[in-house]
């Protein structure tokens, strides 16, 4: 039976496998997981039509990157452990045109970072010398360590490989001038909700957001920077720097009851709030016509969080009325949370 390989945050492992499961389940699949808490992957075998197994990571919650298993090996020598695993690809007789070496996002796999990247660097030599890398090769070979000693083999779209981040995680440099670190929520959601197209025409100068919650201002530092003016609403104290830009205008009020005079292009949140509540608020403010897209963040309770996501993603499209666009990840910078995009469909933005 075909398996599948999931890479997601640690200890989100049931939800990555819920998640799993039930998009299986829709496309007439079914499935059953192999996983370990904390490790930060899921294996998942998986039986039914073809397009069951066709699974996006771009297109679920709780999965960073996902591959179908090839090969398993273990008992790996350490003195060689690339010997087996050039034997088993010269006896398939496949052609390569990518290499890329991975592990967990774990306690586990943060010892492993060195050997990925120095068993990388040496298979691709090896891998060129044995002519197994081919430039016109459609797919490129996953390495992934479990272990010292246990890998597991994947295969991937090599423009998927060299344009994928890795690990399924954006890295961001936090710029100085911002007033806090969940500054680098927000710009990770740009990177990873939105198409490049989507960010030229969503974030353009002298378009408008209302940022809920919004001090000390990090998240209405990303609109600043890309001269966009920010409604900021939050009882507490905005970074001077912010006020001084001439961008901001600081209201002290509570973020649940405030309304705009105008609607505005972008309506974001990341109050500390149970998550059913911030999900009917940015329904209501799109429903309404307040805004015309969201980005907001979705605080997880500790138990039956998959649950939860959906119960607020299905109350989010409830409470706007009419046809969303809906995408959320658990990005790298997130917690026990979860982002979410909401918007008109693209043909009416």
């Amino acid at each position: 039976m075909p398996e599948l390989l999931a890479l997601c945050r640690a200890g989100f492992e049931p939800e990555c496998v819920q998640e799993l499961e039930q998009t299986l389940a829709e496309r007439e699949g079914s499935g059953y997981s192999r996983t370990e808490r904390d490790s930060g992957f899921v294996r998942l075998t998986w039986q039914g039509p073809d397009s069951a197994g066709q699974l996006d990571a771009d297109q679920l919650i709780f999965t960073r990157l996902l591959w179908p298993i090839v090969q398993e090996m273990k008992n790996l020598d350490p003195k060689d452990r690339a010997k087996p695993m050039l034997e088993w690809l010269e006896a398939t007789g496949l052609k390569l045109g990518d290499l890329r070496v991975e592990c967990a996002d774990s306690q586990a796999g943060e010892s492993l970072r060195a050997l990925c990247r120095g068993f990388e660097s040496a298979m691709l030599g090896l891998l060129r010398s044995r002519k197994i890398i081919d430039k016109h090769a459609k797919y490129g070979l996953i390495v992934f360590f479990v272990s010292t000693d246990h890998a597991l083999l994947g295969f991937d779209k090599v423009d998927l490989i060299k344009n994928q981040a890795r690990g399924g995680i954006v890295r961001l440099r936090f710029p100085s001038e911002a007033p806090s670190r969940s500054t680098l929520k927000l710009e990770e959601a740009f990177q990873v909700l939105l198409t490049e197209g989507e960010r030229e025409r969503w974030l353009q100068p002298g378009m408008s957001a209302v940022d809920l919650g919004a001090c000390p201002g990090g998240w209405t530092y990303q609109f600043v920077r890309r001269s966009m003016r920010v409604v900021a609403v939050d009882n507490g104290q905005m970074a001077p720097s912010l006020m001084d830009s001439g961008l901001v205008e600081h209201i002290r009020a509570d973020g649940f009851a405030f309304r705009p005079k105008k609607p505005a292009d972008w309506l974001v949140c990341d109050m500390v709030e149970q998550p059913i509540r911030v999900a009917a608020l940015v329904g209501d403010w799109l429903g309404a016509g307040l805004c015309q897209r969201s980005m907001f963040n979705l605080k997880l309770p500790m138990k039956k969080r998959y649950a939860e996501v959906q119960l607020c993603i299905e109350t989010l499209r409830e409470r706007a009325g009419g046809d969303l666009l809906v995408r959320a990840k658990q990005l790298y910078h997130d917690r026990e949370e979860i982002t979410v995009l909401a918007t008109r469909p693209l043909r009416q933005t």
